[in-house]
């Protein structure tokens, strides 16, 4: 290879990030007397003084770091104690125990991501994702030359998986599905039933079913969540999870893989070795996030937990209603769970504006707020509204998008 064409030789891929588009929105942005930027685009709720960490969680991480003990390397695949925590605290809402050794510290949730589609990954391979989905899966597909087919989330069922597309997708080659439970990006959760029948579609095909967690337990709807692992028996399965959501802390970057898999079809001897190999290369979180992890997860923390699910309840409902206000937007479902709902645009009753990305480029400099376009998520003409904001911004926020819509309608 001539190093000197380097840069003309190599491909980038063409998927949509979603820090990528908003980076661009925010750039879009213009300074508007009495306004101030409202971001509802990305799901990072600690920039509202509503949504803070508890104090056991603080005193965990400082006591870590004071103690001088963890300042070294950690092992790859997490220190001990850190990966025993999370199994325990995983085996709370599973028919069996998970081990240790069935855990794997990772930097966050997008780290776990990469782990588990690159040791999934072999020349040939596809991946099952959902569509709209988390726009990270299909980036690192692309990486891996792992070829991603997309199987759509019905709107109009709770945006419940098609499974029968499911079923017409997969072949011989197929590695894995991924499911988001809670769901991101339109804010759902699943039913136990719907969970039952994935693990059922996915044991038919004889695949991996890869589960991602991230906002497990933040549901407020008719629908517990349920974790895939209770599965487990029926389909092998990865779950994918963080400190991040639950406890608000996405810049501590402390995620986890663990393999949810009591008959041990991902244990493996060659399986396990490709899985520590590639920790070896990647690492993990930092040593003194790791070692506060036991202290964080024993703590019974169910006020703090009741309270950041009263606050989300509250701001998803407000975003629901305001949505209904809205002649040109239309919500299929009012939110049950994460931090994130997608609503419908109809283009036809606005005039200038030609899609969701125009829409969300004009609403940006017009009125100062973020929305993500669907397209970033999957979806064209629709719109990804996250709500854990500050009640006050998202109320001041959502109005102005009323006004922006009924400024442009036709």
């Amino acid at each position: 290879m001539d190093v000197c064409n380097l840069g003309q030789e190599i491909e980038v891929p063409k998927n949509f990030t979603i820090k990528g588009v908003l980076e661009l929105l925010m750039a879009n942005t213009e300074e508007i007397k009495g306004k101030k930027l409202i971001s509802l685009g990305i799901g990072d709720p600690t920039a509202h003084c509503c949504f803070r960490t508890s104090s056991a969680a603080q005193e965990a991480v400082v006591d870590a770091l004071r103690s001088n003990k963890f300042n070294g390397y950690a092992p790859t695949a997490g220190l001990p104690q850190t990966r025993m925590a999370i199994a325990e605290y995983l085996s709370r809402d599973l028919p069996y125990d998970l081990l240790p050794e069935d855990v794997y510290v990772t930097s966050g949730c997008t780290q776990a991501i990469e782990i588990a589609l690159s040791i999934l990954s072999r020349p040939g391979a596809n991946i099952l994702l959902p569509r709209p989905g988390f726009p990270v899966y299909g980036l690192c597909s692309a990486f891996r030359n792992l070829e991603a087919r997309y199987f759509d989330l019905l709107p109009d069922n709770q945006w419940e998986v098609d499974l029968a597309t499911v079923g017409h997708l997969a072949d011989h080659n197929t590695v894995a599905m991924v499911i988001i439970n809670p769901g991101n990006p339109c804010g759902n959760v699943y039913s136990y039933q719907h969970l039952k029948e994935i693990a059922e579609t996915a044991k038919r095909l004889g695949i991996v079913v890869i589960s991602d967690e991230v906002y497990g337990h933040l549901a407020f709807g008719n629908n517990p969540f349920v974790p895939m692992g209770v599965f487990g028996s029926i389909a092998p399965v990865i779950t994918l999870g963080s400190l991040s959501k639950r406890w608000l802390v996405p810049g501590w970057r402390l995620g986890w893989l663990v393999t949810t898999d009591p008959d041990g079809t991902l244990k493996s001897p060659k399986f396990v070795e490709r899985l520590k190999k590639y920790c070896d290369i990647c690492g993990g979180s930092a040593t003194f996030i790791q070692a506060a992890v036991p202290a964080i997860l024993e703590e019974k923390q169910e006020v703090f937990f009741r309270k950041t699910i009263n606050i989300l309840k509250q701001t998803s409902d407000t975003c629901y209603r305001k949505m209904k206000e809205i002649n040109c937007i239309t919500c299929p479902h009012k939110p049950q769970g994460s931090m994130a709902f997608m609503v419908k645009l109809n283009i036809s009753m606005l005039k200038d504006i030609s899609d969701d990305i125009d829409f969300c480029f004009k609403l940006a400099k017009e009125e100062s707020v973020i929305i993500l376009p669907g397209l970033a998520v999957g979806l064209k003409n629709w719109l990804r509204i996250i709500f854990a904001v500050e009640p006050s911004c998202l109320e001041e926020a959502l109005e102005r998008v009323k006004s922006f819509c009924q400024r442009h309608s036709r």
